[in-house]
């Protein structure tokens, strides 16, 4: 049961009673439909008969284990990882509950499937193979009919927890990729909030905000299921995104707005416009920093330096970078230096190399991280600027950070070069996928003699050397906003405030020990359940602290214990017919 008390679910066709059954008018192929109730061949012979189902699916009654085993047997066999991804959506369409059994059984081999860097092949491919539609589609030339769109749902104000919206700019690693792009991401950071924190997937909507597109391969291509136009920008598509809000906190006052692969034009500044408004969270903002600020708090227990004595170099200044040196910046402060000073004691670099501030083409964020020009005068300079060969012999920073998807950027002189003082140097090349990391751990490692404090954006096995085994944590979004989706959801917060944020990243930080030889920065993904719910209980308790809860914070624990939505079955029942 939901934490809300009784659930309903009328655009899933039944209501949750108190003892968690479930009641439902649907009768016969409608019940196989609708994949919340379709349970295939567990539906017990009771159900069968009340739910007019006798005859309709083979006479087998078989437990979800017995399923699942099935369906894991059918997922080994599919040859390619965008195959595994399809079966695997074919099977959330039509039974959902086995859908996230399988998931949460086996959540460390499929979340690279469910999501990055799977989701962005099927993402390619969507209008070709468009199968389903989940959600909602919203247009920029209709604003007017949000409204009617988010009622033909079926869904009343108590009904939603969550809502994901992406306008589809910057997709993971592959840009622009319009209609599909929005539907796509939305959907499997749904997935991941149900099978990494028991978000409910009753009480979800993903939006896929539809503003044109400026991929000339998919305006040119027949089968493209979208607006068939270029992206929509300026003041009209202000207007459209703040219909969106409007409507959706209208209709829904107690969901939280989550904004996803937002160009970086458009992410910061729909974030600190609502922010302070609503409950809002931007995960390759807010969440990637908070994630990479708890990589950061373990390497800083293990170096046995302050956080105020940091010098960091951002290598990648856009949205995700400028976004985790405002987090950085902010744990600063809390140690003890004043916004100017943190702020100075952080370097961001870009394509146009060292950011400056006589430079005419940085972005509003961009500008507090700038360097006076006359500070640099007389340091070398390239092609592209100040380089970060440069950049690190003249700061001599203790953290090296890479957010610029600029493959082995973090060069084996640069390295050295970081890494001549003999202390712990902090080095994330948290790019992804593969071929997009700064650097790979195995080098890092070597090029420090195992000094080099490790966190990465990509999955890597142990390593081993000088007979140390090193565990490499990734620097995992999916740590943090699966917990952050389900704190705010307990909590009914009013925003997702700085402090909220600040106490996932301790939270994330507190679940290992790297102190320990080779011990990794960050808890590992086979037990995303527990830091997720790890994580919720310490936003909720922020937000009952910060005076942002709607609901009474009394045990948390428990209360996050309670929210969990588990996938089993529920008992149907059929609805007393009129």
């Amino acid at each position: 049961m939901s934490f809300a008390g009784r659930s309903t679910s009328a655009r899933r066709g039944f209501t949750e009673e108190d003892d968690g059954s479930y009641v439902t008018a649907v009768r016969g192929l409608g019940v196989l439909q609708e994949p919340l109730l379709n349970k295939g061949t567990a539906f017990t012979r009771q159900e069968r008969a009340e739910l007019d189902l006798d005859g309709l699916i083979p006479p087998a009654v078989e437990t979800i284990e017995e399923q699942a085993q099935r369906a894991y047997a059918q997922y080994r066999a599919q040859p390619t990882d965008l195959l595994k991804n399809v079966f695997l959506e074919g099977l959330r369409d039509r039974n959902e509950v086995l859908y996230y059994r399988l998931l949460s059984d086996h959540l460390r081999e499929m979340l690279p499937i469910v999501y990055d860097p799977t989701v962005a092949e099927a993402i390619k491919g969507y209008s070709h193979e468009y199968r389903r539609p989940r959600g909602l589609y919203l247009s920029v030339n209709d604003p007017d009919g949000i409204a009617k769109a988010f009622d033909d749902l079926g869904m009343g104000p108590d009904d939603v927890d969550l809502i994901v919206a992406s306008d589809a700019e910057e997709i993971l690693g592959i840009g622009d990729w319009g209609v599909g792009g929005g539907a796509g991401i939305t959907t499997g950071k749904l997935a991941v909030y149900t099978a990494a924190a028991g978000i409910d997937p009753a009480r979800v909507i993903p939006v896929a905000l539809d503003v044109g597109t400026d991929n000339e391969a998919l305006l040119n291509d027949p089968a493209y299921v979208g607006n068939r136009h270029a992206r929509v920008r300026g003041d009209r598509y202000d207007a459209f995104i703040d219909a969106y809000v409007t409507t959706a906190t209208r209709m829904f006052p107690g969901a939280m707005l989550h904004w996803e692969d937002f160009g970086p034009s458009n992410a910061r500044r729909i974030l600190e416009r609502y922010r302070n408004k609503i409950p809002t969270f931007n995960d390759d903002m807010q969440g990637t920093g908070a994630i990479v600020l708890a990589a950061m708090l373990s390497a800083v227990r293990v170096s046995g330096t302050a956080m105020r004595d940091q010098r960091i170099v951002v290598f990648g200044a856009g949205t995700a970078g400028c976004g985790i040196a405002d987090q950085l910046r902010d744990a600063m402060v809390r140690d003890g230096l004043d916004r100017d000073t943190a702020t100075r004691r952080i370097w961001t670099i870009d394509k146009q190399g060292l950011l400056t501030d006589d430079m005419t083409d940085l972005r509003d964020f961009q500008r507090p991280y700038a360097r006076p020009a006359a500070e640099v005068d007389g340091w070398s300079r390239g092609e592209h600027g100040i380089g970060l060969r440069e950049v690190v012999e003249r700061v001599k920073p203790t953290m090296l950070l890479g957010t610029s998807t600029v493959h082995g950027a973090f060069t084996e002189d640069v390295v050295r070069a970081m890494a001549s003082d003999g202390g712990r140097p902090i080095i994330f090349p948290i790019s992804n996928p593969t071929e997009r990391i700064e650097a790979m751990p195995a080098d890092l490692l070597h090029w420090t003699g195992g000094r080099a404090l490790i966190a990465t954006g990509i999955p890597v096995d142990p390593i081993t050397y000088n007979g140390v085994t090193y565990t490499i944590g990734q620097a995992n979004n999916a740590m943090l906003y699966p917990g952050i989706g389900l704190g705010v959801v307990v909590s009914k917060a009013r925003q997702v405030s700085d402090g909220m944020l600040e106490a996932a990243a301790n939270a994330v930080a507190g679940l290992v020990d790297p102190s320990l030889p080779g011990a990794s920065l960050l808890p590992q993904v086979d037990n995303l359940r527990e830091v997720s719910a790890t994580v919720a209980v310490a936003v909720a308790e922020q937000a009952a602290t910060e005076g942002l809860a709607r609901n009474e914070i009394h045990n948390a624990v428990e209360q996050v214990r309670q929210a969990m939505w588990q996938p089993v079955y529920h008992p149907i029942k059929a609805a007393e017919q009129r």
